[in-house]
């Protein structure tokens, strides 16, 4: 039970990271003018900001709450040499979707659905999906060889 409340009290503190920097830059119009508006849809942005808290900012599964979930947080890195050497680009997203599930090595669904959530933080299904490929396409590029 204190896993899940730990798992919840990192989500809220991950959701809340956008719009509290929103009332940020809303107080400073300086800061909104240099603000790079490609960020929310970038790859590498997506990754720090929602799954660098359990995956770790390397993608090794090292994350600073990775100690506070059931089953060991996934090294990102590997998942193409999980998958004979090729990168399943349509599966992961479809993972972050919500829509298949994790690899039995994940253990159990603690992951975040994270496409429901990409969408509603600009009420646009598109724009989420946009963010699930980047995120995957992210994923692919941080693969060892």
């Amino acid at each position: 039970m204190k896993a899940r409340a730990s798992i919840f009290i990192a989500l809220a503190i991950v959701l809340s990271g956008p719009f509290l920097g929103a009332q940020n830059r809303s107080q400073n119009s300086e800061v909104v003018a240099k603000a790079p508006v490609g960020n929310i849809i970038r790859g590498p942005a997506l990754f720090e900001t929602y799954c660098a808290v359990c995956h770790g900012k390397s993608g090794k599964g090292d994350g600073p709450m990775a100690h506070s979930l059931k089953a060991q947080a996934p090294d990102l890195t590997r998942i193409s040499l999980r998958n004979g050497g090729r990168f399943p680009l349509e599966r992961v997203q479809r993972i972050i979707l919500g829509e298949a599930q994790p690899e039995s090595s994940h253990g159990t669904r603690e992951m975040p659905l994270w496409g429901p959530i990409f969408s509603e933080v600009t009420r646009d299904q598109d724009i989420g999906r946009l963010r699930v490929y980047n995120l995957a396409k992210y994923l692919e590029q941080i693969q060892v060889k």
